[in-house]
């Protein structure tokens, strides 16, 4: 299948990581992007062992395997940023540098280019250089603290806040903003997304409600956090899990006369003296009915109402289904590219690869010959 998408044209290289960096290039990627995965000639065993197919953030892109530690390594990936749109990549600071692949050494090779670097704590500040994971990014910004219950530690959010949202989408916006600098001014430049910066971008409206005295740093007390019983998640009767979120009046209202839920005075929606007990009848009516039956009574109306859905029970939900939400490639279920785009579709490029499982044929892609892949295969610098 040929490439489409908004970015067909458009060259990456991609310096093989985990979490933000590949989250980038698979957006990039499926977004119709050539994105080059270069992988290490022995496995490094980054980040959690699954069989290639079903790695599914390195869908949409080839990969090759070199051996950084060897000039010759070197100078085929310098040699293939000459040739670049962007590079991505997500060490810890001064890795790149030490390798020779540094921004200074990329841009002499190629002006133009985008060089994107996705950190935990950024390429500098006191942490910079201190190794971390996505709850430790968050942490620091008052987003992890946010989360969870009041009389427990915060909980986990899964890796989604540091890692994906505020690393690998924040490089992904960076990446492209740079990218249509570069058309006005023909100069490349760095992009710097830390996931401490991103965490705390996407905190940015809790911090006005915080400044203004709307939001208190006790969890389980606040609109969204759990601490309001018309923004919640409830366990039906027969062990299943629904979910409210009536904040504004007129869909409270909704939700009162279809459920007769009992809120004298309907003021418990802005009453916080209220929600606690409120809470504890709420879960009492939740309990008397099935989730389907919530479904049925509730879907599709203003109560902004969802029923908790598993990894395993999502893709089939008929609104997932209507729009593709997720898709079936290689076998493996998965989500499908985003966003769309009316005039220039993305779609799965193709299934991930193994890794240096295109490396003859991306260089011979990208203009080198069969006598200097041979050299490079007899030295041992690809695989």
């Amino acid at each position: 299948m040929a490439a489409s998408g908004p970015l067909v044209g458009y060259k990456v290289i991609e310096l093989a990581g985990i979490g933000p960096n590949p989250m980038c290039a698979m957006m990039l990627a499926d977004m119709g992007a050539e994105v080059i995965r270069v992988d290490r000639v022995v496995s490094s065993n980054l980040g959690i062992p699954v069989d290639a197919r079903f790695s599914l953030l390195d869908r949409s892109r080839r990969s090759i395997a070199v051996d950084l530690k060897q000039p010759a390594g070197i100078e085929l990936v310098l040699r293939l940023v000459s040739e670049a749109d962007a590079l991505i990549e997500g060490f810890r600071p001064g890795v790149m540098e030490r390798l020779g692949l540094g921004p200074e050494v990329c841009q002499a090779r190629n002006p133009k280019l985008v060089y994107g670097r996705v950190t935990g704590w950024g390429q500098h500040g006191t942490l910079a250089k201190a190794a971390g994971h996505d709850i430790n990014y968050i942490a620091l910004t008052g987003a992890a603290y946010a989360m969870g219950q009041r009389d427990r530690p915060p909980s986990p959010p899964l890796n989604l806040v540091g890692d994906f949202g505020g690393g690998g989408m924040l490089l992904a916006v960076g990446v492209l903003a740079a990218l249509l600098e570069t058309q006005k001014s023909g100069k490349g430049q760095v992009v710097d997304a830390a996931m401490t910066d991103g965490a705390a971008i996407l905190m940015t409206a809790l911090y006005g409600l915080h400044g203004s005295g709307l939001w208190t740093d006790e969890r389980e007390r606040n609109i969204l956090d759990g601490g309001a019983h018309f923004y919640d998640a409830y366990e039906t009767a027969d062990g299943k899990y629904i979910s409210i979120a009536a904040i504004e009046a007129k869909f409270y209202e909704e939700f009162l006369q279809r459920t007769g839920f009992k809120d004298p005075g309907h003021m418990g929606h802005q009453d916080r003296t209220q929600w606690d007990t409120l809470a504890v009848e709420m879960a009492a009516l939740i309990k008397t009915k099935t989730r389907d039956e919530w479904c049925q009574l509730l879907e599709g109306t203003d109560v902004c109402f969802a029923p908790i859905l598993s990894l395993t029970e999502a893709p089939h939900h008929p609104h997932n289904v209507s729009r593709q939400t997720f898709v079936i490639e290689n076998g493996v279920p998965q989500p499908a590219p985003a966003p769309r785009f009316s005039r220039t579709p993305s779609h799965i490029q193709r299934p991930p690869s193994e890794d240096g499982a295109d490396t003859e044929a991306v260089l011979a892609d990208w203009g080198f010959s069969y006598t200097e892949m041979a050299a490079l295969k007899t030295g041992k610098v690809i695989r």
